[in-house]
């Protein structure tokens, strides 16, 4: 078993700024199951499951850790975490685990209670996707690998190792070492600042895994695909993103005996994130035998040219001008991003000299096709989902700029992303608004937005600001790249066709320029000669004839 416990319960300050999981030798009885894990659950203190209960599967037992061992006996579902309550001994089950649920709410404080999780549990190894976390890695890590010479190397230790391996970095911590850790930022979240903040470095977690099987049918293919995380998402083919999950639409021909599916897996139910990957299925049919193929690809790709725009308003009492800009991190205007990437919506007031601030509310973003819109920022000023943006917040303390972090989201369906927001002056200084938003570890997180305003004598009016930011897709399937290389190449054999009517109109030209040239020349000195009037003979026309003909040429080979 190994116990996650307080800093300040086990370490002394000097040991500081490490955080600690103690182990401690349990006995299981001869029936529990066996792995090839180091330990055989880990335990966090004053938690407690409060979703994905399985409410069946309750029942009373003497000790934690037999609470623990009946959830690695269970068959009817497979479980993989457990709640224990000392004072009741009630043991509750779950088929969930941080990871799995990420931002999703699955517990709560309880005092005296024990939750815990199973490391024996089936684990998906195919198709793992991993996001990076930029200048941070864990203070303390599980496994450490040395003289590793790549980044490859230390992710397929991590894939390998005896434990759920969830983060590693490479070359963050030296030269060349690979550090594992089994924790991730969904089971960090009761640590207290558990990342050593690091310029240059990176944390590797690993998102998701996808286990995927395509049943090749005599009408259809059927493709079956298990995630390691909870999906409430959609499927569907991306040229097609309006019809989900399944239809013959998601199958085209290519070549007589092939079909092929390009399909996404989106894990919001409304816009395209950098948790989401895309599949290309095969399937290839022949009188012997059937393949069946699938690979992963991802790098969704926003590119975006975002244009300084100002607004005007009418108001009784004259309000300040604001833009609306998408920037980068360091404050620039992007052009072009990835999904996932790390952005920001910049308001900022354009008058230098004016009194007001202002706070921002109803952001709303829609796509540029079906109208589909999702809230950012609702009307309190507090962001309805923190995982795609987070609360608005003043730049540098300077109330006239504000700024509202986000990461690049796309729609599946738009190549346009439209964000709309009404953004409300104050005087003379705007109050920051108290956000709440449950953590799924039980902890209630409360933050400042600027989305309420100090009262105030004058009535001014809202502004609203528009911005547009253009998206192109770049999920890049083996069809569109076959398809651009035909382009391509069909491009240039049309380019070669053209050169060669060219070269020979101007070859053409250039005959018979020449040729007037020739007969110019050739009746002028004739009519200077004296020429006998007495026709020639036969022979001597014939003669005549072909001198003439050698010397055409001549001259036009000259």
């Amino acid at each position: 078993m190994m116990t996650m416990a307080m800093p300040d319960e086990l370490l002394a300050r000097s040991q500081f700024p490490v955080f600690t999981l103690y182990a401690q030798k349990v006995c299981l009885s001869a029936n529990a199951p066996l792995c090839d894990s180091l330990w055989s659950f880990e335990s966090v203190p004053d938690l407690a499951l409060s979703h994905f209960i399985e409410e069946e599967a309750t029942r009373i037992t003497a000790s934690r850790s037999e609470c623990v061992e009946e959830c690695m006996l269970e068959t009817s579902f497979p479980c993989r975490s457990i709640t224990y309550y000392n004072t009741t001994k009630e043991c509750v089950m779950s088929k969930v685990n941080r990871n799995m649920v990420g931002r999703r709410p699955l517990l709560d404080m309880s005092i005296g209670a024990v939750y815990a999780e199973v490391a024996c549990v089936p684990k998906l190894h195919e198709m793992c996707e991993f996001t990076k976390l930029r200048n941070k890695i864990l203070k303390t890590v599980d496994a450490v690998y040395k003289d590793l010479e790549t980044i490859e190397e230390c992710k397929e230790r991590c894939m390998k190792a005896s434990f759920t391996c969830y983060s590693f970095d490479f070359m963050s911590a030296g030269e060349k070492i690979c550090r594992l850790s089994h924790h991730s930022s969904s089971t960090l979240a009761h640590i207290q600042e558990p990342y050593l903040l690091l310029d240059n470095s990176t944390t590797y977690e690993r998102h998701a895994c996808y286990q995927v099987s395509v049943e090749c049918r005599a009408t259809e293919m059927l493709a079956h695909i298990v995630t390691s995380s909870i999906f409430d998402g959609k499927i569907y083919s991306r040229d097609r993103p309006q019809l989900l999950q399944g239809g013959r639409e998601l199958q085209h021909r290519d070549p007589a005996s092939t079909f092929t599916s390009n399909i996404v897996i989106q894990h919001h139910k409304m816009i395209v994130t950098s948790a989401d990957v895309g599949l290309v299925l095969h399937c290839h049919y022949d009188i012997k035998n059937q393949t069946v193929t699938n690979s992963l690809l991802s790098g969704l790709e926003v590119r975006s040219d975002v244009n300084r725009t100002e607004f005007y308003e009418e108001t009784v009492v004259d309000s300040p001008n604001v833009v609306m800009r998408v920037t980068n991190g360091t404050g620039f205007d992007v052009t072009t991003a990835q999904v996932g990437d790390n952005l920001a919506l910049r308001f900022e007031i354009t008058d230098l000299g004016s009194p007001y601030q202002i706070f921002v509310r109803h952001l709303m973003a829609t796509d540029g096709q079906d109208n589909s819109e999702i809230m950012l920022i609702d009307g309190d000023g507090c962001p309805t989902d923190p995982t795609i943006m987070q609360e608005v917040v003043q730049l540098n303390g300077n109330g006239k700029v504000l700024l509202a972090p986000f990461q690049a989201f796309k729609f599946p369906s738009s190549v346009v992303v439209h964000f709309r927001a009404l953004v409300m002056p104050c005087l003379p200084h705007c109050e920051p608004v108290q956000c709440h938003a449950p953590g799924f570890d039980g902890f209630s997180r409360s933050s400042d937005s600027f989305g309420k305003r100090k009262r105030r004598e004058v009535q001014e009016a809202d502004v609203l600001v528009v911005q547009s930011v253009h998206i192109t897709d770049k999920f890049e399937f083996p069809a569109e790249q076959r398809q651009e290389n035909v382009s391509v190449e069909a491009q240039g054999s049309c380019s070669s066709f053209t050169g060669v009517v060219v070269a020979g109109a101007l070859f053409l030209a250039a005959q018979l320029v020449m040729l007037m040239a020739w007969s110019y020349l050739w009746h002028k000195k004739r009519a200077t000669k004296q020429i006998d009037p007495t026709p020639p003979t036969p022979s001597l026309y014939h003669m005549g004839s072909s001198a003439s003909r050698a010397s055409s040429t001549s001259y036009l080979t000259d």
